[in-house]
């Protein structure tokens, strides 16, 4: 099976699945964290590379120190309203430990730079993930989006 057939909800709790056939960076989210004016440089990206078959998937999490505390809809809203958001989200969503989906499973099987997988750190890690769902590349959050590692990773792996 592959990560793209994974059964997933979108924040709004309706069924859905990755997109398929696009390279994804997944990124887990909050709202009230010293590294949330991350969306910003996620959602030019997203921009940037739409045309080219790429998308930020972000997903929601409250696992960090309460930092994700809004409904859907007051993540929606804040996202929208405050940073433009405009690509993906999924419900929100456990990362680590026994309630952590199993997206997130496979995802932390993936090494970093350094060659150090498990857990996820901190909110705004984020996961590359080719158009055929392996996963190619972790970023630890402290690592912006914008980042030469993580563009040098997209522009090298985009489908089209």
């Amino acid at each position: 099976m592959s990560i793209t057939d994974l059964e997933l909800r979108t924040l709004e709790g309706e069924p859905t699945s990755l997109p398929s056939g696009r390279l994804l960076l997944i990124v887990n989210v909050a709202s009230k964290c010293g590294l949330t004016p991350q969306y910003e440089g996620l959602e030019r990206l997203h921009e940037r590379y739409a045309d080219r078959g790429f998308s930020v998937v972000g997903v929601p999490c409250d696992q960090f120190m309460g930092q994700e505390p809004g409904s859907p809809e007051e993540i929606r809203e804040f996202c929208s309203l405050t940073y433009g958001v405009t690509f993906p989200m999924l419900e929100k969503s456990e990362v680590n430990g026994p309630g952590r989906i199993p997206l997130y499973d496979v995802l932390t099987a993936t090494p970093d730079a350094e060659g150090q997988a498990g857990d996820v750190q901190w909110n705004f890690e984020k996961f590359l993930v080719a158009p055929d769902g392996r996963v190619l590349a972790r970023f630890r959050p402290g690592t912006e989006p914008e980042d030469p590692a993580v563009v040098g990773a997209i522009e090298a792996n985009l489908p089209s």
